[in-house]
């Protein structure tokens, strides 16, 4: 067992509060000094079904999602062999076998009996065995008792007095228990604590999205509920208030769309959220934003199609959907944070790129992204300013009057004397229906003429490693975090990594780092290699070595290290 670094797993059936379980936890670790990861992996069923979430508590930050299991909390008898190809000699198995112990063969594991069903019990009632589960954890930790009686004040006081007593009976209970299985279980932890680390913030990747896009200046959200992305939607819900956001959950995502171009054009700062399924509905709107040259912020989250799929696992299928979408020629951007540090900065400047181009921006992630959280230092909000790229019009406005750099003055009705005419016809300078062929041609060169603005704002990929590299990885968005605990495991200073935040348009740059290796790694989460698709478009370079995965779940740093380790080896 990592002495410093723990993983630990609590499996279950849906409804079970393994995500109670998750949160409580992590708050009190992050609370108590230690460096917290977790991620989560689901069936799609509101009951029943396997789920299960890692946390991992370490000495050094952690961002990534590990194979190996150190502590396993089985709730129910069939957590054991969803998860036994993760299981080995080392895993110490903490089962209630009063509960589901006689139903699951854990011959050859190291396993010990809780009862977390008799505690609860004891404390209260069958709905605080999570809160005992909770306490062991923390008694085998050594958390003082008034980190997670904190916690418990803080989430339940609402409920009364008699529900923070029974959870506390139930913490108690819990730790008590955890203190003496660190002793008898032989469980030897040497996790450095930081005491700064209780002033840092914890958040999941779709709350960065989400308050990204309150730092954008977003003030209208139009979307249909679909995961991985909902969780942006009933975030600015739950802030509207506070923030002046207009929600409005569509009736489906062609009204959804059409309303966040509708909000642009009266002058507010627009978005959707969306997954592959709901995008697909929205391609006309996308075009009918490249027509009109409206701005339009999307949240692509992106899960396993086709169709259905898989809706609650993570995929990065969706790259050539988001960079093809749309029937016609016009410009685009897309971003593609890999960080949960990234998701809040990108999102804010998807709001800015989007208002100064008069593009539709995407900001693409995953269902890995969007449900992992770790600690963090709080964002930096210094110079944060809302940059609003809206002219007053006069009385002789024209909205798609011809410029050099393909941008015309963006006016919106009521700012000014002029009339602001959009029509998703082609059209004149003033925004009226033609058919004049020569004009056609004119407005066509300017609206991509706007790509020679967008190309001198795009964000470089970032290297890590070492500059004098020979070997060259080569990724997108959340396959970075794996990547870099990888590479850090394996200690090769032969080994770079190349981190693209933004896929389209590529930086200038690209071809220079990837001339420089003479071996490209590829590493995403599809099946076709769509992200390397697009480097030898651009790059004329074909990339022979390819590490895709696309059954659902997201890299582990072990299977990452093995591939690499066997390509390098060649």
């Amino acid at each position: 067992m990592n002495s410093s670094d723990l993983s630990v797993v609590i499996c279950g059936e849906a409804g079970q509060g393994i995500q109670t379980v998750e949160h409580f936890l992590t708050r009190v670790l992050k609370h108590a000094g230690y460096n917290v990861f977790a991620t989560k992996e689901y069936m799609s069923r509101i009951r029943g079904g396997s789920n299960s979430t890692e946390i991992r508590i370490s000495s050094r930050r952690v961002y990534a999602f590990l194979d190996r299991i150190d502590i396993f909390i089985p709730l129910d008898k069939d957590a054991v062999s969803h998860l036994r190809h993760r299981l080995s000699s080392e895993t110490l198995i903490l089962m209630d076998a009063e509960k589901i112990g006689t139903q699951v063969d854990v011959e050859g594991y190291r396993v010990v009996n809780v009862p977390f069903s008799r505690l609860a019990a004891e404390a209260g009632g069958p709905i605080y065995a999570n809160t005992v589960a909770v306490g062991v954890l923390a008694g085998m930790l050594g958390i003082e008792a008034g980190i997670p009686e904190w916690y418990i004040k803080d989430r339940f006081s609402s409920k009364g007095e008699d529900v923070v007593g029974k959870n506390m009976q139930a913490l108690g209970k819990g730790m008590e228990t955890g203190s003496g299985l660190a002793a008898s279980s032989g469980l030897n932890l040497d996790i450095t604590k930081d005491s700064q680390i209780s002033d840092e913030i914890i958040l999941a990747g779709i709350e960065a999205v989400s308050m990204g896009a309150l730092a954008g200046g977003c003030d209208f959200i139009a979307s249909y509920p679909m995961s991985p992305s909902t969780g942006v939607l009933t975030f600015l819900a739950e802030h509207a208030a506070d923030f002046g956001v207009v929600v409005e959950q569509a009736e489906d995502e062609i009204s959804a769309v059409n309303m966040a171009l509708g909000a642009w054009y009266a002058g507010a700062r627009a978005m959707v959220t969306t997954a592959g399924g709901g995008f697909a509905l929205m391609e006309e709107g996308v075009s009918l934003a490249g027509m009109i040259e409206s701005p339009l912020v999307i949240h692509l989250g992106q899960r396993p199609g086709p169709a259905t799929g898989l809706p609650t696992r993570s995929e990065q299928g969706d790259l050539e959907l988001a960079l093809y979408s749309g029937h016609g020629e016009f410009p685009r951007i897309i971003l593609a944070p890999g960080t949960i540090e990234d998701a809040f900065y990108l999102t804010r400047r998807a709001f800015y790129l989007a208002d100064k181009h008069q593009v539709p921006v995407f900001i693409m992630t995953d269902q890995s992204l969007a449900d992992a959280f770790y600690n963090m230092a709080p964002f930096d909000l210094s110079g944060f300013e809302v940059e609003r790229h809206i002219v007053e019009t006069d009385k002789d406005y024209r909205r798609y009057v011809i410029t050099p750099d393909g941008l015309s003055p963006r006016g919106i009705p009521g700012y000014g004397d002029g009339l602001v005419v959009l029509d998703s016809d082609e059209h004149d300078e003033e925004g009226h229906i033609t058919e004049d062929l020569d004009l056609r041609t004119r407005m066509v060169d300017k609206r991509l003429a706007g790509m020679k603005g967008i190309e001198a704002e795009i964000i470089p990929p970032e290297l890590i490693g070492p500059a004098g590299y020979s070997n060259l990885i080569v990724c997108w968005g959340s396959t970075i975090n794996a990547v870099r605990e990888a590479m850090e495991r394996m200690g090769r200073d032969d080994l770079a990594a190349l981190y693209f935040k933004q896929v389209h348009p590529l930086h200038q740059d690209t071809a220079g780092y990837l001339a420089k290796a003479g071996k490209i790694i590829n590493i995403e989460s599809n099946a076709t290699a769509q992200f390397a698709r697009l480097l030898k478009i651009h790059t004329g370079l074909d990339i022979e070595d390819k590490i895709l995965k696309y059954n659902g779940l997201p890299f582990s740093v072990e299977e990452i290290e093995e591939k690499l380790s066997g390509i390098l080896s060649m």
